[in-house]
């Protein structure tokens, strides 16, 4: 039996339950059907719009035609799917592909079985919700050269689709969504990560003084600002704007607007030249329109990257490259023609450190309770990646303290009721007096104890440490 309708028949089957339980709200819903979806994901099995809305219906227990949910949300679980394949096999992936090239092939493979977004919401018309496509998101993280040193903002999160990437290659997070369904579905899915509900073209004014983001990822509406009716023609540069200044010296914001947002566009040289006065423009070019076909528009865009360190000569730019037809073009240009991050002083790089999460979140956040879905609150944890960030593993200091307190800990035979007592000449160490003496020398059985941690949920998988294969064999078929 074909895949598609096994995935479409075991939905069908847990709708039944579904209809019984009713979500308190729609982010917990969402993550329910991101969860049915990402098995499909797992297998290979291109997602259409039957199986969508069988998902999206044993998720929220009613159809949309009862009014539960709209097709712009059912794109928003698809994306959350996304979001959870990359957590869970996004390291493997990365050490498969040994390229980001490769690695991008492999995105663009995942992207090939999601639907296209062909409805939209009054919403999602009003605050401009095109999602960053995956590859897209993927370039931009890659020209931020997002370090486990940087904490990353994403003024406009979305969905996740920008913050994923930042999270994979090991920064701290911050991340902003006014919208409150995709702000709720960020805090489900980052629960250890900030969400805040700001209004991201005054990003600046709201954020707490002391975070200082050494990186800014952001996808801001091209023409829309929040409680205003009508096109806002500056709004993405009016977004830029406060996002840079929030920005700490020397650090790097990489944003992706429309085409038409260019220095060489005499309607905005002059903002672009009072720009350069505070910081500077290393590169800009234009993507073709098809890159975002399947999220529901073929406008063109462009992926711009700004240094925070003023330029020499406000009024020179640097010379585009042209329009980019698809994205592994344009992430040759990036790997080519963006140069290094600037270096940051020493002060500056204490002051942009990711702060602990628990910290920041209480800074940002401090009457806000973090709300965690059942099914977020119960899933594994995934183990580091050294291309992804560096080793969670308790440093040599503390496993050894750790290791010592097991050695002089009194374990009785209750603990291990089938060793053997201890002779003498076991261990090198003087005899404990009788009365401690363990059940054998505990030095022979004691290992140091490393704890992998991760900031974010996934689900449960045995094989979650490898790539489905589906999306890492990324080689041509045989006589192609």
């Amino acid at each position: 039996m074909n895949a598609k309708f096994v995935s479409a028949a075991a939905m069908a089957a847990a709708s039944s339950v579904a209809r019984t339980f009713q979500p308190s709200n729609s982010a917990e819903a969402l993550i329910g059907a991101a969860n049915l979806l990402l098995t499909d994901l797992e297998r290979g099995v291109a997602i259409d719009a039957r199986v969508l809305r069988t998902a999206m219906v044993a998720s929220f227990g009613a159809s949309d035609a009862e009014g539960a949910w709209d097709w712009k949300t059912a794109y928003e679980a698809c994306e959350a799917a996304q979001i959870l394949f990359l957590r869970k096999f996004g390291p493997a992936m990365r050490e498969r592909a040994a390229s980001p090239s490769h690695f991008l092939a492999m995105l663009t493979k995942l992207a090939a079985l999601l639907p296209s977004h062909t409805r939209r919401s009054e919403e999602s018309q009003a605050l401009q919700q095109f999602s960053t496509p995956i590859g897209l998101g993927f370039v931009a993280s890659m020209a931020a050269a997002i370090t486990p040193a940087d904490l990353v903002l994403e003024p406009s999160a979305g969905t996740g689709l920008l913050a994923i990437h930042a999270e994979l290659a090991g920064g701290g997070l911050v991340v902003n969504e006014i919208a409150d369904t995709r702000a709720d579905l960020l805090d489900r899915l980052f629960p250890a990560v900030s969400v805040t509900r700001y209004d991201a073209a005054h990003i600046h004014d709201h954020l707490d003084a002391t975070v200082r983001p050494s990186v800014v990822l952001m996808n801001p509406p091209f023409s829309a600002a929040a409680n205003v009716d009508g096109r806002v023609a500056d709004a993405a540069l009016r977004h830029i704007s406060s996002a840079l200044t929030r920005l700490a010296e020397g650090g790097r914001l990489t944003a992706i607007t429309g085409a038409s947002l260019s220095p060489d566009n005499p309607s905005w040289r002059d903002g672009f030249v009072r720009l350069q006065e505070r910081a500077r423009v290393v590169f800009s070019a234009a993507v073709d329109g098809r890159v975002y076909a399947r999220h529901g528009t073929t406008s063109e865009t462009r992926l711009t990257i700004i240094d925070r360190v003023p330029a020499d000569d406000p009024t020179a730019f640097p010379a585009s490259p042209g329009t980019a037809g698809d994205m592994a073009t344009l992430l040759d240009w990036v790997t080519r023609h963006v140069p290094p991050r600037p270096t940051m002083s020493p002060a500056v790089a204490r002051a942009a450190a990711p702060i602990a999460t628990k910290t920041l979140r209480a800074r940002l956040l401090p009457n806000t309770r973090s709300h965690r879905s059942s099914a977020a609150e119960n899933i594994e944890r995934p183990a580091s990646s050294s291309l992804m960030r560096p080793s969670t593993g308790d440093p040599p200091r503390v496993a050894a303290s750790r290791m010592r307190f097991m050695k002089d800990t009194c374990f009785s035979r209750s603990v291990f009721p089938d060793l053997r007592p201890i002779r003498r000449g076991w261990c090198s160490r003087r005899p404990w007096p009788r009365w401690r003496r363990p059940s054998r020398p505990i030095g022979r059985i004691c290992r140091p104890i490393l704890f992998p941690t991760a900031r974010s949920p996934m689900p449960s998988s045995k094989a979650s440490s490898t790539p489905a294969k589906h999306i890492a064999d990324i080689s041509p078929a045989p006589g192609a």
